[in-house]
């Protein structure tokens, strides 16, 4: 299981398969404060790219032995668009997806290329950070590039919003002292509604950051998502997620899949069956698996 990871139960999603397109080392043309991977200089491209057969072999292993999931994620330790075989890979997804739906998620950072545009219309789903609108705010928030302007991310989106005809979903995270003043809501607002994206989702700091960076309170996020009026808006509050059907993890996987995504106590009561609990607590006491602690949260993490 080198590109694969989870099942992950998310809030949204339901039970989701990641895919990591790039799982030796972070390869993000953003630095974003609020991370939960480790921090690191921004750069191009993703070295030591995978092959697609390669990953499509690892998704056809897990659904012979698990079924399908209710969505197969591609993501990346960094930024999934700057795999230069992302066509191809999504073409051979739809080719053995069944019942699951596809979902990209991304900071949107090369929306405005025609070329990628025309791959994610490919997907069911496509989920784009936009955490600021002017210049100055995103440089603060994202750390990305330089030459990397939010103003063509806004473009690219508008008309990649033309063409899509799946699921369009913005994340806006907050951080607070640095992208939540008054300003940058009601202009985030203001361009979300040009966009017409089919969801937004509005969350702050949840995971342990890459840097020391802080949350808005839950309360502040309901107060803030009132200037997103006229938009369908999903304050993202950490709930009791609950699956019927318990997943079974070895050890070597479930180090694997807690690397990638921290998990908290509730997710791994909620998503795994009693025997993977068991080794996750084992894995804790043999200091494998380590307790990162967040203001809001507790979370699992190798």
């Amino acid at each position: 299981m080198k590109y694969i990871f989870g099942p992950v139960n998310s809030r949204r999603f339901g039970i989701s398969l990641g895919i990591d397109l790039s799982p030796e080392s972070k390869s993000c043309n953003f630095d974003c404060l609020y991370c939960e991977l480790k921090k690191a200089e921004p750069v191009p491209l993703i070295k030591r790219e995978p092959e697609v057969e390669d990953i499509i072999t690892e998704i056809k292993n897990y659904i012979e032995v698990n079924g399908y999931p209710d969505v197969i994620t591609v993501t990346a330790n960094g930024e999934p668009t700057l795999y230069s075989k992302l066509d191809s890979l999504i073409d051979e997804l739809n080719r053995i997806k069944g019942n699951s739906k596809t979902l990209i998620l991304s900071n949107g950072s090369t929306i405005k290329n025609s070329e990628i545009q025309k791959t994610l219309t490919k997907f069911d789903m496509v989920k784009i950070s936009l955490d600021a609108v002017d210049q100055k705010t995103f440089r603060k928030i994202n750390r990305a590039l330089k030459e990397i302007q939010v103003k063509d991310i806004i473009q690219g989106l508008k008309e990649f919003r033309k063409k899509f005809r799946g699921e369009l979903i913005i994340e806006v995270l907050l951080v607070r002292y640095v992208n939540d003043s008054l300003e940058n809501i009601t202009k985030t607002a203001e361009i979300l509604k040009e966009i017409k994206p089919d969801r937004v989702d509005l969350g702050t700091v949840d995971r342990p950051p890459a840097y020391r960076v802080y949350p808005l309170t839950d309360k502040e996020l309901i107060d803030i998502s009132g200037y997103f009026s006229g938009l369908n808006v999903n304050v993202i509050i950490r709930g009791k997620d609950s699956i019927e059907e318990k997943i079974s993890l070895s050890e070597e996987q479930i180090i694997k899949t807690v690397k990638r995504r921290p998990y908290t106590y509730q997710d791994i009561q909620n998503l795994f069956d009693l025997q993977t609990v068991q080794k996750v607590h084992k894995l804790i006491k043999q200091g494998v698996l380590k307790e990162i602690k967040t203001q809001k949260e507790t979370f699992i993490s190798a």
